[in-house]
C-alpha cells in the first residue's frame, strides 16, 4: 500500500495539472497511510507549491440572513428549522463597503459575501454588482457565495471582475439526500460549471461531522478533484451542530479524521487553497495546527463566521504568531 500511495502522491506534487482521473480506491489507500505518512506526502505536495509558514485571510459577511427555503440540515439560516434566527433584507452597499473596510485593516486580503438564498432574484443583481466593485476597489480579492447561478448570472458578476464563487456540494454523492432534499447533487455540479465557464475561480467544499462515513468524506474530494478543473479555493468545515437544525444533536468529527481529510485534500488538489472553515472555535490550538501540517494555508478571521462564531482576531493572531505563520500576499488576477 505505502509504494502504491508513493507513486500517486509523487505523480501529483510533480504534474499539478494531473488530467489522470483519480479513483476513489486510488484516493482511499493515500487517506489510510500511517498518520506520519500521510502528513509527510501532504508537506511535500504544499511545499512544492505554496510557502509553507504563508497563510491566507479571509473575511466572510452574512450580507443578506435567514429565511432561506432550502432545508440544508446542517444549516442555522433554514427557514425549516426552528433556529431562532431572524431573516433579514439583503444589507445595503454601504454598509458593507465599511465591514470590508474594517476587515482589510484587520488583516483579511480576501473578503466573502453570503447571501441565505436558494438563488439570487434579477432585482438584486445590480447591488450585488455593486458590492463586488465597491469591495475590489479598496484592493482586496472578492468572493460571493449567493445559492444556484444560471449561466446568464454567472456572466454578469464575471464582467465587473468577481474573484470566486463558493457553492459547496456538502458531502458525497451517495449520501447528499440525507442532507438535503429541496436541491439536488446534480444541482450543485451545475452551477459550479455554470461559474467555471464564466471564467469565475470556483470555492467548492464540504462539511464533516454530519454522520457521513469516511468513504463519504473520501468520494467528496473525488468528485472535487475531478472536476474538469479543481476549484482553486476548497473550504473544510466542521459541522457547527445548530440548536433547532436537523443535525443538532449530530457527534463531532474525531480529530485525527479531520486531519487525513484535510491532508487528503492537499494531495488531491496541489494548487488549491485548502482553507480551514467553520468549526475553529470547537478546535483545539494543536488540532488547528495539525491541520497547517497536513496543508491548511487559508482561514477566515473575526468574531463571526456568516451567523455562527469564530475564534476572535487577537487568538488567532496569537496562534499564528505561535506557528511562525505570516499572512499571504494578495495576487489579484482579475
Amino acid at each position: 500500500m505505502a509504494e502504491s500511495a508513493t507513486l500517486l502522491t509523487s505523480k501529483i506534487k510533480d504534474e499539478p495539472s494531473l488530467d489522470a482521473f483519480i479513483s476513489f480506491e486510488d484516493a482511499k489507500i493515500i487517506y489510510n497511510l500511517p498518520f506520519n505518512e500521510l502528513l509527510f506526502r501532504a508537506q511535500q505536495v504544499h511545499r512544492a507549491h505554496f510557502d509553507p509558514n504563508a497563510i491566507q485571510m479571509s473575511r466572510l459577511l452574512s450580507i443578506k440572513t435567514g429565511g432561506c427555503p432550502e432545508d440544508c440540515g446542517y444549516c442555522s439560516q433554514s427557514a425549516h428549522y426552528p433556529t431562532g434566527l431572524k431573516a433579514s433584507k439583503l444589507m445595503e452597499v454601504e454598509r458593507v463597503l465599511a465591514e470590508a473596510q474594517k476587515a482589510k485593516e484587520g488583516g483579511a486580503t480576501r473578503y466573502c459575501m453570503g447571501a441565505a438564498w436558494r438563488n439570487p432574484k434579477e432585482r438584486d443583481m445590480d447591488v450585488l454588482v455593486a458590492m463586488i466593485e465597491g469591495v475590489k476597489a479598496l484592493g482586496m480579492e472578492t468572493c460571493m457565495t449567493l445559492g444556484m447561478l444560471t449561466p446568464e448570472q454567472s456572466g454578469r458578476l464575471a464582467e465587473v471582475g468577481l474573484d470566486y464563487y463558493n457553492h459547496n456540494i456538502d458531502t458525497s454523492e451517495r449520501y447528499y439526500s440525507e442532507i438535503i432534499t429541496t436541491r439536488t447533487f446534480e444541482d450543485r455540479l451545475e452551477t459550479l460549471a455554470n461559474v467555471r465557464n464564466a471564467g469565475i475561480k470556483v470555492c467548492a467544499g464540504g462539511i464533516l461531522g454530519m454522520g457521513e462515513t469516511v468513504e463519504d468524506r473520501i468520494s467528496m474530494l473525488v468528485t472535487l478533484a475531478n472536476l474538469p478543473a479543481p476549484p482553486e479555493s476548497v473550504p473544510i468545515n466542521r459541522l457547527i451542530p445548530i440548536p433547532g437544525s436537523k443535525l443538532a444533536t449530530a457527534a463531532p468529527v474525531d480529530p485525527i479524521d479531520f486531519v487525513r481529510t484535510i491532508a487528503l485534500a492537499r494531495i488531491l488538489m496541489p494548487r488549491s487553497h485548502v482553507r480551514l472553515s467553520a468549526g475553529r472555535t470547537e478546535m483545539s490550538d494543536e488540532m488547528q495546527a495539525l491541520c497547517v501540517v497536513a496543508g491548511a494555508n487559508s482561514i477566515f478571521i473575526g468574531d463571526t463566521l456568516l451567523t455562527a462564531d469564530n475564534p476572535g482576531e487577537d487568538h488567532d493572531a496569537a496562534l499564528l504568531r505561535r506557528l511562525g505563520l505570516t499572512p499571504m500576499e494578495l495576487e489579484l488576477s482579475r
